[in-house]
């Protein structure tokens, strides 16, 4: 049997040969995946055989992560916001950056009695659902023109409790009938539009992280020629959908702050602010109806 120091050294070194960012730490989270233990359990017991069959299964997860498939995606597990999701090929691993959006719109979020959101481009629905779980009293809905990414949100609605809370449609931005028909009349306008759309420039993408170029949903990177095509729809159409005063808020590009802020202002958005996430860098703009 191999002992599981040296089967956590063999899975490091593979990680290491094919160029894995954080291979070590990576050859861990997949042994704790495998095994189910903690480091503590581990230092005590490094020394110990492990059965075979896990130590066969180990090493298919190793060779995977070696092919730069995302560790997310190989454990099906995604941590934001201090909850757990569940993800797949079918959306985006959700990204620490976006917890500044999240972050900032429950800064707008506050005093108000049962907000009402509305998250454009949902995936798997982290947003939405991190922003129903933190409020208590929220509801909302999440719109995705990907069904297999609304699968993977519906999924997470249920394993956060919030499903009571959180409906999902399919809808190329506002094209479905969903909206169409309920707009300010059986259903009332949102409090807080929100988005994290796709924003990378065509023709960037296949200068992406391979883990991103090659396994995260085209759909949900591509933001057409200059990146700013879903902003100016949503801008524009997102109006309708959006009581007076409230909030329009965006995740961004580091380099589209000012084009996104001048398209907000352009539609008629006040109070029109560019957030800066922890790395310094431009990350949400938002501004009020």
């Amino acid at each position: 049997m191999t002992s599981l120091e040296t089967l956590l050294k063999e899975g490091t070194k593979v990680l290491e040969q094919h160029k894995i960012q954080e291979a070590r730490l990576d050859a861990w989270l997949l042994l704790e995946y495998v095994t189910g233990m903690n480091r503590a359990f581990y230092f005590a017991h490094s020394a110990d055989g492990m059965d075979e069959e896990k130590a066969d299964r180990y090493r298919e997860l190793i060779r995977k992560r070696a092919a730069h498939v995302p560790l997310q995606h190989i454990t099906h597990q995604a941590y934001f916001m201090g909850f757990e999701f569940y993800v797949n090929q079918n959306v985006l691993v959700p990204r620490q950056d976006t917890e500044t959006l999240v972050e900032k719109a429950l800064e707008v979020m506050k005093g108000k009695k049962t907000p009402g959101i509305l998250d454009m481009c949902t995936g798997s629905g982290c947003i939405l659902l991190s922003l129903l779980a933190l409020t208590g009293d929220a509801y909302g809905v999440g719109a995705d023109v990907s069904p297999l990414a609304l699968q993977v949100a519906d999924k997470n609605a249920v394993s956060l409790e919030v499903s009571d809370r959180a409906v999902f449609v399919e809808s190329n931005l506002f094209s479905s009938a969903f909206f169409q028909q309920n707009t300010g009349k059986d259903m009332p306008q949102y409090d807080i539009l929100i988005s994290n759309p796709p924003y990378i420039r065509s023709a960037e993408i296949e200068n992406l992280m391979e883990e991103v170029r090659d396994h995260d949903p085209r759909l949900a990177l591509d933001g057409h020629e200059d990146g700013l095509y879903f902003y100016r729809k949503i801008v524009s159409e997102g109006k309708a959908f959006l009581k007076e005063n409230g909030w329009m808020l965006f995740e961004i590009g580091y380099d589209q702050g000012e084009a996104v802020k001048s398209l907000m202002r352009e539609n008629g958005f006040f109070d029109v602010q560019i957030v800066k996430d922890l790395t310094g860098l431009d990350r949400v703009v938002l501004g009020r109806r």
